[in-house]
Parts: structure tokens; C-alpha cells; sequence
């Protein structure tokens, strides 16, 4: 008999052995993305004002809640979305299935605060899915942990942490399990993108217990750290990796600092406010590629988010910024994907990622003539060139590495050096 539930022991510890090594594969390609699309959206974009954060607030909850009522995006296309995210270079889209105010785009079974109970009926997550797939882009699903509209969850407003006391968190967690096995079930996610568990109902026992339930139901799952109480956020603060529950941490509204041993990704708007607002303020291209180029030498994902409109489009404006940095990309793509961050910590000036032989040198700030970078140790540069093929001029003197940058680029958008080595640069320490 002990030898049965030795060999019974032995045989639990290789699956899961397997299984561990199996989301570490997953993570590993996700974090070789570099960059995806975030998309927040649901009947607030009728009114304009932020999704959850607005109710109670701008609007009230009465009006809030029956929003759904009327939403009826007749102009949703998912292949329009899919493209316009391939077009932008984007390697995965999430989309907030249920946000804070708890109202789900797809048709649960566990809530009637769906879709299926709108004017449009139809399933939004599995029509971005079938699109995702099309398009070769991986899927994933934002979730959130809070949901001030179910009766369950005991804070019913972002404006009132008043406690309901007929509220109840087991079923809430109970709750919780049943949908996020009908989204894994029906949809089949490649990460689940968790938030709002920063309020008191929810503990950290709460989101282990949950990051284990998902794990039963597929081993593979990616999850980001807002299961848990230990995250960066928009602080960007230290955070205790002991503490953390999920796979990678999420800055927000910052780009991480260099990391080259805990998965990150930064999340920022394309415009101000996280759902459509109507003229709100965009992006440069400029800034969108600051922020990829950071993120990227960061050693860190962008999901950069956009806000569709209530009849179901995406903003025109806000295609063609996502297309702009698209046509970038496929000039300078083969130094974000599927590289690593470093040697150099990314400045305002400069960021730098690696692959095989080649250090990627991104040029941010073009109005200068020169930049100036400490030499690294026992590695020898033997060309550099833009990544175009045309050649810069280089010089080392007194341990530090003088890049002459080209005068016809002066002025322009930032660009991208390769220094090709004689060094496997992804085994350098980060230079100090």
C-alpha cells in the first residue's frame, strides 16, 4: 500500500513538474511579444466616461446599470479589430470581458448583466476570438476581481466602501469560479488579465485559491499578479516576488523599470481616459514609440489600450496612430521581438535591447549629435550600421563607447542602431 501511494506521490509531482514547465514555455513566447492591444469597452461608452470608476459618479447608478439596455453596437466588426491590431504590430489583444462594474460581453450563464440581454445579443468575446485566431494574435481576457453591481461582492460603489451585510464572499468566490471556467471552457485564453483586488473583501488566501483553481482547469494559463495584494501599479515600486500571485507584474501608466528576471508588462492608454471618451486626447506617435522603445529595453510587454466607440468601431484617428506605429515596426521589429532587454538601462535619450550577436541601440531623443555609452567589458563591436544597412561611425575611448549619429536623421523620428559583436550579448550582465 505505501508503495502505491509512493508511486501515486512520484507520479503527481512529475505532472505538475510538466505542467509548471509547460506555463513557463507560454510565458516565455508571451513575454517575446513585446506588445499588444488592450481594449476597454461596454455600455458606458454610451455616455463617454470611464468604464466602473464613472458610476455613481458622472453617472448615476440607476442610469449606470440600464445602460445595457441600449447598447446596441450594430457597427462591431471583430476582424476590424483583429486587423487593426496585426496592422499595428500588436502580437495579442485583451478584452475586458467583465470590468469593475461587472457587466460581461459574453453570454454567461451566471449573471443576466450580459450581452445576450442587450438590443445587439451577440457574443463579443467569442467573435474577437474566432478574429484573434485568423489573425494569428493570441487571446486573452481581462477579468476583474471586484463587481460593485453583484449583490454577493460585499462594496456596491468606487465612491462608498459602505459593506452590505447580506453580501456574501464565499458565493461571490464561488461565483467567480464558475464564470472563469465558462470563459477557459468556451474560449480558451491564452492569459487571463486580472484586476480590482485592491479593496478589503478580497485577500491574498482568496487569490491563491483561485490562481490554483485555474491551474486545474488549464495548466498552461498565464495570469498577470492583480490576484494578489503584491503588484507595482502605478507607484512602480519594488515589489516582494514571494508575496506575488501570478506569473508577471503590471505597471501602470509607467513603463517598468529593467528587469531581467521578473516578467513585466506595462499598460498605458493610446488617449487619456481608458474608455472612449468623445475627443479625448491622443497620443503622439512620438510618445507611443518612447514608450514601446522603453518598455521593450525594459526587458518588459506594452499593452497599449484603446477605447471603441457604442456603435462598435474603433476611432479612425486612433487606427491610424495604431497603423503609424505599425509601418515602424516593420522597419525596426526584429529589435523588439523576441529580444531581451539591457545591457544599457533605457534613458530618456537611449534604450537598448539584444539578440544573438547584435545590441539593438534605439535612438529617442534625435536632435543630438552623438550619444555616449560606457563600454562594455571584453566586448568588441565589429560593425555598426543603422538597421537599414547605411553605417555609423563609431569610437571607444576611456571606457566609453561614442555613437556618431547620422545628420540626415537629425530632428527625425527615433530610430534604431545595430552594434554588431563578436559576443552572445543575451549572457551580459546589466552594464552599471
Amino acid at each position: 500500500m505505501k508503495k502505491i501511494r509512493l508511486i501515486g506521490v512520484l507520479f503527481l509531482l512529475a505532472i505538475t513538474n510538466v505542467y509548471a514547465q509547460t506555463k513557463d514555455i507560454a510565458l516565455k513566447k508571451f513575454m517575446g511579444d513585446r506588445f499588444g492591444m488592450f481594449i476597454h469597452w461596454g455600455p458606458v461608452s454610451l455616455r463617454g466616461t470611464e468604464i466602473g470608476w464613472s458610476r455613481d459618479k458622472e453617472v448615476s447608478k440607476a442610469d449606470y446599470d440600464n445602460l445595457y439596455k441600449e447598447f446596441n453596437p450594430v457597427l462591431f466588426n471583430a476582424d476590424d479589430w483583429a486587423k487593426a491590431a496585426k496592422d499595428a504590430g500588436m502580437k495579442y489583444l485583451t478584452i475586458t470581458a467583465r470590468h469593475h462594474d461587472g457587466f460581461c460581453l459574453w453570454p454567461s450563464k451566471f449573471t443576466s448583466y450580459t450581452i445576450a440581454n442587450t438590443p445587439y445579443k451577440k457574443d463579443i468575446v467569442k467573435a474577437l476570438q474566432v478574429a484573434c485566431k485568423k489573425q494569428g494574435i493570441k487571446f486573452c481576457i481581462y477579468y476583474s476581481v471586484l463587481d460593485w453591481h453583484h449583490p454577493d461582492y460585499p462594496i456596491h460603489s468606487a465612491h462608498n466602501n459602505t459593506v452590505d451585510p447580506k453580501s456574501d464572499m464565499q458565493r461571490y468566490l464561488t461565483y467567480m469560479k464558475n464564470q472563469l471556467k465558462e470563459l477557459i471552457t468556451n474560449y480558451d485564453p491564452y492569459m487571463l488579465w486580472f484586476d480590482g483586488q485592491w479593496e478589503s473583501p478580497w485577500t491574498d488566501d482568496m487569490g491563491k485559491e483561485l490562481y490554483a483553481y485555474l491551474h486545474q482547469l488549464k495548466p498552461d494559463i498565464i495570469t498577470n499578479n492583480r490576484l494578489g495584494k503584491e503588484f507595482a501599479a502605478m507607484k512602480n515600486k519594488e515589489i516582494d516576488v514571494n508575496k506575488m500571485v501570478g506569473d508577471y507584474d503590471t505597471p501602470e501608466q509607467v513603463v517598468g523599470r529593467l528587469n531581467m528576471t521578473m516578467p513585466w508588462e506595462s499598460c498605458f492608454t493610446l488617449c487619456k481616459q481608458w474608455a472612449w471618451k468623445p475627443n479625448d486626447k491622443i497620443q503622439s506617435l512620438e510618445q507611443c514609440l518612447s514608450i514601446l522603445s522603453r518598455t521593450a529595453g525594459g526587458n518588459g510587454n506594452l499593452l497599449l489600450n484603446v477605447g471603441p466607440m457604442p456603435d462598435g468601431r474603433i476611432e479612425a484617428r486612433q487606427i491610424k496612430r495604431l497603423q503609424e506605429i505599425g509601418d515602424w515596426l516593420k522597419v525596426n521589429g526584429q529589435a523588439v521581438y523576441n529580444t531581451l532587454g539591457g545591457p544599457y538601462e533605457p534613458t530618456a535619450n537611449y534604450a537598448t535591447t539584444r539578440k544573438g550577436n547584435s545590441i539593438y541601440l534605439y535612438v529617442l531623443k534625435t536632435d543630438t549629435a552623438q550619444l555616449t555609452l560606457k563600454s562594455i567589458p571584453d566586448v568588441k563591436i565589429v560593425r555598426a550600421r543603422l538597421l537599414n544597412g547605411n553605417a555609423v561611425t563609431i569610437t571607444e575611448k576611456d571606457q566609453l563607447l561614442t555613437v556618431q549619429l547620422p545628420a540626415n536623421k537629425r530632428g527625425q523620428l527615433e530610430y534604431i542602431i545595430e552594434l554588431e559583436t563578436t559576443t552572445n550579448t543575451e549572457k551580459l550582465p546589466v552594464v552599471q
